[in-house]
């Protein structure tokens, strides 16, 4: 196989890689922000009486309706349990991890390979200069 058909599949696969690197940062901006929405933002629950209690964010609850409305006869704490947010937040690590090392391949291979070229042409003029001082 000669050097510039590889060098071009060899570019074709960094890209691949690139691009599943891209794709997981993707699911894994989703997964934050699924567990931004879990934890950030109010939520309603339907009693068993058949009415709807509004419920405070996971995060910013200053009364307890989030966390110790049980108590007091809410259903807000059963709603959003923490284990769910923490179960998406940690799922998002390997997917973070997987894509900070396919991202990362992906583009420094396609640099070395731009390199690696870039000297192919510089020894290539270098060639071409010495032969013409010695013509």
């Amino acid at each position: 196989m000669r050097s510039l058909a590889y060098d071009v599949r060899f570019r074709e696969q960094s890209t691949r890689i690139r691009d599943w690197g891209a794709g997981l940062l993707l699911l894994g901006a989703l997964l934050w922000g699924w567990c931004a929405v879990l934890l950030l933002t109010s939520y309603s629950v339907d009693n068993p009486r058949g009415s709807t209690t509004e419920c405070e964010s996971r995060l910013f609850t200053e009364s307890g309706t989030a966390n110790e409305g049980r108590w007091k006869g809410d259903h807000c704490e059963n709603e959003r349990d923490w284990p769910e947010a923490l179960a998406v937040l940690g799922l998002s690590v390997p997917v973070s991890l997987v894509w900070t090392a396919l991202f990362t391949t992906g583009v420094v291979s396609r640099r070395m390979s731009a390199h690696a070229q870039a000297m192919r042409e510089l020894d290539d003029l270098a060639d071409r200069a010495t032969k013409r001082r010695t013509a």
